[in-house]
C-alpha cells in the first residue's frame, strides 16, 4: 500500500520532540474530539519500522478507520545501534507529548490508550507503568497488550514447554533476539534458558507473581517442572538489564501496578509468551486494576 493515500485518512510522518511518528488522521469532520491511540509496532526492538512494515501501516489503518480514532505510530530508533533503554524511552517521549498536544490533532486527551504487540507490547506496558504516577500529564485511558514479552526471569514456564519448537517464535529465538536488543554474547542463551542467570533471592522473591501455579491449570497439560539449575554469578553479571522492570514489566513492584489504567490482554495458544500475559493478567487484577482478556486458542505469535 502507497503510504500516503487513503480515501478515509490523512496520513502524515511528523516528529514528536524528536522522536519520528505517523499519524493517521480520519479525513471525515467530527462533531466531538476522536479517541486517541499512540500503537508502538512489534519486531524484539531490533526490526521493524513504521515506513517500511506492510502490517504496521495495514493494523493502523484499520484502527482508525474502524474506531474513527487518530492514530499514532511510534518509529522508534532499533537496536543494537541505538542502546537500551532508548526505545522504551522514545515511546514514553512520543506518548507525552501526543498527550500533551492532543487538542491540536482533534483528540480528547482524557480518550488516549497505549497500544503494542510482541515488543511493542513492552515498550506499551513500560510507557503505562511510568507515567502510572505523573499528574501534570493527562492519564492514558487504557493499555491494549497484544501478546506481550514482559519477563527474561524464567523461559520454563508451561507455554515455554509446549511451544518451544513453534514456528516463527521458538523458545530459543525468544532468548537469542532479546540478548542481540541488549547487545550481549548470545552464547549467553542456553544458561539463560536453564535459569542460572537468576539468584535464588531473587527466584524467591518474584515467585509470588511469576509461577507455574498461577497459570489456570487447562494451560498446563503436559506441563514437567524442570529440574533445579546452578546459578551462575558471571552470567548474572553479564544480564543484569534482564531483570529490569522495563525488560521485565512483570517485576515491578506493587506500587506501580496498582495505577495503570484500564488493560486488555491478547493471549495465543501457540505462543511461547502466552503465559506472561496470563500472569500479569493476574497480578493486574490483584491489583484491581480492569482486565479485558482476549485468548486465540488457534493463534500464534
Amino acid at each position: 500500500l502507497p503510504a500516503f493515500q487513503d480515501s478515509q485518512l490523512f496520513i502524515k510522518d511528523l516528529h514528536f520532540d524528536g522522536v519520528p511518528i505517523r499519524i493517521y488522521l480520519p479525513r471525515e469532520p467530527s462533531a466531538s474530539q476522536r479517541r486517541g491511540v499512540v500503537f508502538i509496532h512489534g519486531g524484539c526492538g531490533i526490526f521493524g519500522s513504521i515506513s517500511k512494515e506492510l502490517k504496521e501501516k495495514i493494523i493502523c489503518r484499520y484502527i482508525a478507520r474502524k474506531s474513527d480514532s487518530v492514530v499514532v505510530s511510534v518509529g522508534y530508533h532499533l537496536a543494537p545501534e541505538h542502546q537500551y533503554p532508548a526505545q522504551t524511552l522514545e515511546c514514553l517521549t512520543a506518548t507525552v507529548h501526543f498527550l500533551k498536544t492532543a487538542q491540536t490533532y482533534g483528540v480528547d486527551p482524557a480518550r488516549i490508550i497505549v497500544c503494542g504487540d510482541s515488543a511493542g507490547g513492552t515498550f506499551a506496558t513500560s510507557v503505562c507503568q511510568e507515567l502510572g504516577h505523573r499528574t501534570d500529564i493527562p492519564k492514558i485511558r487504557a493499555q491494549l497488550l497484544i501478546y506481550p514479552f514482559l519477563q527474561a526471569l524464567n523461559f520454563n514456564l508451561p507455554s515455554h514447554q509446549k511451544n518451544a519448537a513453534v514456528a516463527f517464535l521458538s523458545r530459543e529465538r525468544a532468548v537469542h533476539f532479546i540478548l542481540k536488543y541488549l547487545n550481549k554474547d548470545c552464547s549467553l542463551k542456553e544458561p539463560i534458558l536453564a535459569g542460572s542467570h537468576v539468584p535464588e533471592s531473587i527466584n524467591l522473591k518474584y515467585r509470588k507473581w511469576i509461577n507455574p501455579d498461577l497459570i489456570p491449570d487447562v494451560f498446563k497439560l503436559g506441563y514437567k517442572p524442570p529440574l533445579p539449575t546452578l546459578f551462575s554469578p558471571q552470567v548474572h553479571e553479564e544480564v543484569q538489564e534482564l531483570l529490569e522492570p522495563r525488560v521485565s514489566p512483570l517485576l515491578a513492584e506493587d506500587a506501580v501496578v496498582c495505577a495503570l489504567p484500564d488493560t486488555c490482554i491478547i493471549t495465543c495458544e501457540h505462543d511461547v509468551l502466552r503465559d506472561e500475559g496470563l500472569l500479569y493478567k493476574k497480578r493486574l487484577e490483584d491489583n484491581n486494576v480492569h482486565v479485558t482478556w482476549h485468548h486465540v486458542e488457534k493463534g500464534f505469535h
